[in-house]
């Protein structure tokens, strides 16, 4: 059944109407936020798509859940609520075909990062959108941060000179759990359909999107290349220690390092490199510290929710802070690490086993001073002298 175009709205007076895909895991966030959202007065959930339902307990809390629709089927889900708007977290290879059904619907989105595991289904995504009519946010938080404009403009006033380069960092810890939280996690791979579940592409995607918005960068024809050096400590398919160096229309660099096997989990941060001085954010913390002449200045900044960014914009009152555009560079990464040969198994002697929260969990020698020089120095691994990181990096145009 299609209702094309006719859910652009609600009712008059009415707030939209919104189905959750996937309300466990990171999903308890939407959840959570959508509750705030309903309390409010601004929306108001009317199914969940989950394999299993949820049960009473996982729908009290504050505000009212009483009666909402659960179901396996998405798409009957929405026809049956007439849902306005969907949000989808649900595992990566599902994205494709789920925002193809909201969109054939009219059903605005909401949609984790990545968008897509592949440029292909990428496109396939904005096509069905754009057919449908629908609008769709792509799930970069760090992207809704206030500290994003305030960065630019102070890039645009010269504030630190002339910007000769955007490096960021993330390390991270998992443990072994990790990887068997569900079949596609660490998979590049699965039943024939691409996952691309790699460290750069999904757990600290958002530095690389980050790096890629402070920089100017954000739609697919503003990239010029990519050059990747995937590798693994962990017994997976896909990368959990990567970097990659993307070079822009413009020439300018950007290098972002990330592992998920460091000694100490640091906060990613993202430095943007000028010639008379630097800035650097804590995209998480929405923190900003600007060095130049010899004076440090630090800044906290607000964040709009996403969420509540897409109902306003459908209401016309604001632009959508992250519509699949704007997203087009980080799939041009997303390709490249997809295409890629396979990450390469770092030898025994490069990495050891220690405790983590739930099971054993494996630490790179040195990877957290490596992850770092790398967004200081814009090299990649490869450049900056680690015995295993000899194999040459792929690179992508």
């Amino acid at each position: 059944m299609s209702r094309l175009g006719d859910a652009s709205r609600p009712g008059a007076g009415e707030p939209h109407r919104v189905v959750l895909a996937g309300a466990r895991g990171h999903g308890r966030r939407h959840l959570e936020n959508i509750r705030r959202l309903q309390l409010a007065g601004r929306l108001r959930l009317v199914g969940v798509c989950e394999l299993v339902p949820l049960s009473g307990a996982e729908l009290s809390g504050p505000g009212c859940f009483d009666g909402v629709a659960q179901s396996a089927d998405f798409a009957a889900l929405l026809d049956a609520t007439r849902a306005t708007v969907a949000v989808v977290c649900t595992p990566i290879p599902t994205h494709t075909d789920l925002a193809l059904a909201a969109a054939e619907r009219g059903v605005h989105l909401l949609m984790e990062k990545p968008p897509a595991p592949s440029w292909a289904e990428f496109q396939g995504i904005t096509d069905g959108l754009d057919a449908g009519g629908a609008v769709c946010q792509v799930g970069f938080q760090s992207l809704g941060s206030h500290a994003i404009p305030a960065i630019r403009a102070l890039v645009a006033d010269g504030t630190v000179g002339e910007v000769l380069g955007v490096g960021a960092a993330g390390a991270w810890v998992r443990d072994e759990a990790y990887y068997r939280r569900a079949p596609w996690a660490g998979r590049r791979r699965l039943d024939g359909a691409d996952v691309v579940d790699g460290v750069l592409t999904n757990p600290l995607a958002h530095a690389v999107a980050t790096a890629l918005a402070l920089d100017g960068t954000t739609r697919a024809e503003e990239v010029s290349a990519v050059e990747t050096e995937l590798f693994r400590a962990n017994a997976i398919e896909s990368d959990d220690t990567s970097c990659v160096r993307i070079t822009t229309a413009r020439g300018r660099r950007i290098t972002v390092a990330a592992t998920l096997c460091a000694q100490v989990p640091d906060d990613p941060y993202v430095i943007v490199h000028g010639s008379r001085g630097r800035i650097t954010f804590w995209y998480k913390e929405d923190r900003v510290l600007v060095r130049h002449g010899g004076r440090a200045h630090e800044a906290v900044h607000g964040r709009t929710d996403l969420l509540e960014n897409l109902v306003e914009h459908l209401a016309g009152s604001a632009a959508l802070l992250v519509p699949p555009a704007a997203t087009g560079a980080f799939m041009r990464v997303v390709e490249a690490v997809r295409r890629a040969p396979d990450p390469v198994a770092l030898p025994a002697a490069a990495w050891r086993t220690a405790p983590g929260e739930s099971a054993p969990r494996r630490v790179v020698h040195g990877i957290d001073g490596l992850v770092a020089a790398a967004a200081e120095t814009l090299c990649l691994y490869s450049e900056l002298g680690p015995s295993w990181a000899s194999p040459p990096r792929s690179v992508t145009s």
